[in-house]
């Protein structure tokens, strides 16, 4: 993922409902980046660059460990003696 779909991903996570969007006549390298996002719900209120962020490295440092518990996981299937194969057709990766 790139930086935007964190950043969108990140402020989805935040509350539900559609409740931000992004400036159409944004500034600034891309249209969806922090300065150009707009607060769709009025019982909202725009979260601050540093919770941003904070939130958008929760989410990075969760994938990680998720793929870090994946490949810990095929291993002791390895292991207990079982080849790639039979560990695909357990979890399909």
């Amino acid at each position: 993922m790139n930086d935007q779909d964190w950043l969108n991903l990140a402020l989805a996570k935040m509350h539900s409902g559609q409740w931000f969007g992004f400036k159409k006549d944004y500034s600034g390298e891309h249209r969806m980046a922090y300065e150009n996002i707009t607060i769709l719900d009025d019982t909202k209120s725009k979260p601050t660059e540093v919770e941003v962020n904070a939130k958008i490295q929760e989410l990075k440092d969760a994938e990680a460990n998720a793929e870090t518990k994946k490949a810990s996981g095929k291993q002791k299937l390895k292991d207990l003696g079982l080849d790639d194969a039979e560990i695909k057709a357990l979890i399909g990766a």
